[in-house]
């Protein structure tokens, strides 16, 4: 089965640290760009960011400018994302999402979801 699996969230404190991760399975992650989606109360989905597959780039949110990092192991088939100094308007559930082309925000574009996990940031 071609599948990805999100796994690491969690429930911390404002100003607490996170590592998500997306793993892949029945195909290889070095061949796409991976983002990292956001789903808010609101069910809308906010890309948070995005690492390509061929010069490694990577892209955020304003929003996570500065906080996150993206980055990708081959050799492991999974991409994490480390989320720094966390706030509750980070509270959501994340998704990763993998399109054989470039970064994009455009969700319908993309060929595989995981799941999905629970971050959720409060005192």
């Amino acid at each position: 089965q071609l599948q990805l699996v999100e796994s690491g969230g969690g429930l911390v404190q404002p100003g607490g640290s996170l590592r998500l991760s997306c793993a892949a399975s029945g195909f290889t992650l070095d061949a796409f760009a991976i983002t990292w989606f956001r789903q808010g109360p609101a069910k809308e989905y906010k890309g948070i960011s995005c690492i390509s597959s061929r010069d490694g780039g990577t892209n955020f949110a304003d929003s996570a400018k500065g906080r996150f990092t993206i980055s990708r192991d081959n050799a492991k088939n999974t991409v994490y994302l480390q989320m720094n100094r966390l706030k509750p308007e980070d509270t959501g559930v994340y998704y990763c999402a993998a399109i054989a082309g470039g970064c994009t925000e455009i969700v319908g574009l993309y060929d595989y979801w995981g799941q999905g996990t629970q971050v959720t940031v409060s005192s």
